[in-house]
């Protein structure tokens, strides 16, 4: 497979380091563009990694073409492709945020394959939850955006009208996440646990906590019910955090992001 990822910034930067960690994803090109390639310059190095500055190049020379450019970037970009897109070879992936796949349509063309996928940040740790969807030939082709994203973490293929909120729960959520085990971790170091200690108490917890659920399958109040005792110290802390608003101000905080991304 040969893949171009035009926009090289944070997320593409995220999903380059992603491929190129994972021994058993096979790809025998991979294009990366940006305006200003320094910050990736060391990557050519690497084995069957081509760096440029020239999108439609890349294009040229891929059958996969994910596009990680900012939104407001993402029309002119288009445009400059839009002559060496074909319909028969190419399969066009955007991880834009907000961008809909008609946007793309309108100037690529209906017949074009083409996927809108939201993965986070963490896919440069194999560990992504991407969620995606295609237009008619994009949905016929979306093994090929599955074999990229389901190599560096999980994969939900979903409908576009619920893309904005997986947005908010998936890459928004790795911020919100972060928020939960720096408070934890400051919570730790006020109990007596010098910073680093207290961080590694958190996360390997956080970490444990989530491999319970996906490994059982179980809701979270049946994980929760096995720690909680009468009159314990596990309830009396859970039912002080909710008295101040713990899931309260979770939900809010994921409905103001929602709010803020349906206004971009």
């Amino acid at each position: 497979m040969k893949i171009a990822i035009l926009g090289t910034g944070n997320l593409g930067y995220s999903i380059a380091i992603g491929i190129l960690s994972q021994e058993n994803f096979k790809f025998k090109n991979l294009y990366l563009t940006k305006r200003e390639t320094s910050s990736i310059d060391s990557l050519a190095k690497l084995p069957n990694v081509k760096i440029s500055t020239d999108n439609k190049k890349a294009v040229r020379f891929s059958d996969v073409i994910i596009i990680a450019v900012q939104p407001k970037q993402l029309q002119g970009v288009l445009e400059e492709i839009k002559d060496y897109i074909n319909p028969k070879r190419h399969t066009v992936i955007s991880v834009v945020t907000g961008r809909e796949i008609s946007e793309i349509e309108s100037v690529l063309g209906t017949d074009i394959a083409i996927v809108r996928s939201m993965p986070n940040t963490a896919i440069s740790v194999g560990q992504s939850m991407t969620c995606m969807s295609g237009n008619k030939k994009g949905a016929e082709n979306i093994e090929y955006a599955k074999m990229i994203f389901n190599s560096l973490g999980k994969t939900m293929c979903i409908e576009e009208r619920l893309m904005q909120a997986a947005t908010v729960i998936c890459a928004s959520g790795i911020a919100f996440w972060m928020r939960l085990i720096r408070a934890t971790t400051q919570g730790a170091v006020q109990l007596g646990f010098d910073a680093e200690e207290a961080q590694e108490l958190s996360m390997q917890t956080a970490l444990g906590a989530a491999s319970l659920l996906i490994k059982s399958r179980n809701h979270p109040e049946e994980e929760i019910d096995k720690v909680t005792t009468p009159s314990g110290c596990t309830i009396q802390g859970l039912n002080e955090m909710e008295h101040q608003g713990l899931s309260s101000s979770l939900i809010k905080g994921l409905m103001a992001s929602f709010d803020k991304i349906n206004q971009i």
